[in-house]
């Protein structure tokens, strides 16, 4: 198929396509932006291609979890695209392409936890492993503290720590240096920080080789956080 995958669910806005067998991408971090940078974005990337909207036979979004704004940015994006052209999509998880690039990068990692910043001191934590090439989500995307992410990880800090410096597992997500908890397990910069098109592509081909794609009014967000409860300053 000619797919065109779109995400802006965080602070980076990013397009791929596979046309006839070739992937063309490009990634920007662009906060508050991605209205602004999606459609020319993929207007360039179709005209490097070489690939008309026409051809367009599938289109995969970001469905979340991320900011509100930004998974509706590119819902609405892929809402009008497959609305016009009949055809089908996948929504696919932030968290995931994330994993993604992760094994992409380095195959002999046995496990990546994915964590993105949800403010209100939580992160959207995640754990995948990889099979047949494809990231595998363990248990669920959940919205947690980061102390419960943290004790939900395998092993006790020094043993993680050891499989972070073997190259066993891998740390992907803006969670990571966004709260003091997890201090203790950082070695150095997380390489990996906002998901991109391109590592979503794979994804969304299996989806639709399973024919998981549906019609575009039955796609739906993936928040995570369906609720938001606000927290009074102290003496409010």
């Amino acid at each position: 198929m000619n797919i065109v995958v779109l995400d802006t669910a965080t602070e980076a806005c990013s397009v791929a396509v596979n046309y006839n067998d070739t992937v063309v991408g490009q990634f920007t971090v662009s906060p508050q932006q991605q209205s602004v940078n999606i459609l020319p974005m993929l207007q360039a990337v179709l005209d490097e291609a070489g690939m008309a909207k026409s051809a367009i036979q599938g289109i995969g979004f970001g469905h979340g979890p991320g900011s509100f704004t930004g998974v509706r940015i590119a819902m609405g994006m892929t809402q009008g695209l497959a609305l016009g052209l009949d055809i089908p999509v996948v929504g696919v998880s932030t968290l995931a392409a994330m994993a993604q690039e992760a094994f992409t990068q380095a195959p002999e990692l046995e496990t990546v936890y994915a964590a993105i910043d949800a403010r209100m001191d939580e992160v959207y934590f995640a754990q995948y492993r990889i099979e047949k090439g494809l990231v595998v989500l363990q248990g669920n995307e959940q919205v947690i503290p980061p102390e419960v992410a943290l004790s939900q990880m395998d092993g006790q800090i020094g043993h993680l720590k050891q499989q972070l410096a073997d190259g066993k597992i891998a740390l992907v997500g803006t969670g990571w240096e966004a709260y003091t908890t997890f201090a203790e397990l950082l070695p150095g910069p997380i390489v990996i920080t906002l998901p991109n098109a391109r590592f979503m592509l794979p994804l969304v081909e299996d989806a639709f080789a399973q024919n998981k794609g549906v019609a575009v009014e039955d796609a739906q967000p993936q928040y995570v956080r369906d609720t938001v409860t606000w927290k009074k300053l102290p003496g409010r």
